[in-house]
């Protein structure tokens, strides 16, 4: 990998002739970022180039850095080395990377997704060489049905519950699958409330979408307010305290992990939804198929038996490298509140300033 464009070092994915990183894990001087994600924009670098829409999340998120937006498609020159950022579907302000220089073209996608969600741009396929994919769900088992048949069940659900007079609390990760969601509740009978850190990231959103009604749980929220209506709350929010105020309730977790039945009972949640920000096997196949790619290189997932079975099936030169991203794994574990905070107090100096140590 040392004459690649792009190489896999101990701090991220580096282009050496253009002096930059992308998605960086350990602090830099200049980084691109795909997307706002924790394990994709970290704290500490000294510049932040990213998409235009992600400008607010990352700095809501990281609070005073150096950064600038660019839009999608506009490409933009680093010691003669051409990049341009392009809709990746993931989650609002979702970039693929794609990189030129001397006629060779690369594509790192980050994290991305084929199915329009409704709040984010519609991926695009983006030509290449050489396409770096995630393969969070690089295994046949993972299939997602249309997410309109998914909302529908989670409709169904709340109104069941409501009839009850149970409160529905409806885990996912604050950026992205929160305001997925929220975008699409049926609130012609419930209202929908907010923990603090899915309320702080829809109304950095709300510039961008056109969301429903929807109200922060704080101190003064009285038990009755609550009732019968909708919560979304983050992963990190299952059996605390915090939720008292809810009871009685009923939960449910939105997640490709879903997929297994027994990731549900180990989370102790009685609904499970399969619903990821993340492609399916088929997706991830036509991915690549609509690249032209010659070389594929697999990250964070199955990405071992991904990139087989890419060789031995589909005759492409497949390899997997490692990397500190962690996918929909990163979603189930933590909130985006605890890990601005987990990296506030781990922080450190190195030459390049102030630097996370998050391990992950």
């Amino acid at each position: 990998m040392s004459d690649s464009l792009l190489q896999f070092t101990k701090k991220g994915i580096y282009c050496k002739p253009a002096g930059v990183y992308l998605d960086p894990w350990q602090p830099v001087s200049k980084a691109l970022i795909t997307h706002g994600h924790a394990d994709h924009s970290r704290w500490g670098h000294k510049k932040y180039i990213t998409h235009h829409d992600n400008v607010p999340i990352i700095s809501h998120r990281l609070g005073d850095i150096n950064v600038s937006g660019v839009r999608y498609n506009d490409s933009f020159s680093i010691n003669n080395v051409k990049f341009s950022f392009h809709p990746a579907g993931h989650i609002p302000g979702s970039s693929q990377i794609r990189v030129e220089h001397k006629g060779e073209v690369w594509v790192f996608t980050g994290d991305y997704k084929t199915e329009d969600d409704g709040i984010s741009k519609v991926y695009e396929p983006v030509k290449c060489n050489t396409f770096i994919t995630e393969c969070t769900f690089g295994l046949p088992a993972f299939k997602w049905r249309a997410q309109s048949e998914v909302m529908e069940d989670i409709n169904l659900w709340c109104a069941q519950n409501h009839q009850e007079k149970k409160t529905s609390i409806l885990f996912a990760y604050s950026l992205g699958k929160a305001q997925r969601i929220i975008k699409h509740l049926n609130t012609s009978q419930m209202k929908i409330y907010c923990h603090g850190a899915v309320f702080k990231m829809t109304e950095v959103l709300k510039d961008q979408i056109d969301f429903p009604p929807f109200h922060l749980i704080t101190r003064e929220t009285t038990k009755e307010e609550i009732a019968g209506n909708i919560v979304i709350a983050p992963p990190s929010a299952h059996g605390s305290a915090w939720m008292r105020k809810m009871v009685p309730y009923v939960t449910a977790s939105a997640s490709g992990w879903m997929t297994f039945r027994g990731a549900r009972r180990r989370r102790a949640i009685d609904k499970g939804f399969v619903l990821s920000d993340h492609c399916d096997w088929d997706g991830l196949l036509e991915s690549i198929d609509a690249t032209g790619c010659e070389n594929v290189i697999t990250t964070h997932g199955y990405q071992e038996i991904f990139a087989r079975f890419l060789r031995e099936e589909k005759g492409l030169n497949a390899i997997s490298e490692k990397t500190q991203y962690e996918g929909e794994n990163l979603e189930e574990k933590e909130s985006d509140e605890t890990t601005k905070d987990n990296e506030e107090k781990t922080a450190t100096t190195s030459e390049s300033g102030p630097k996370s140590s998050v391990a992950l």
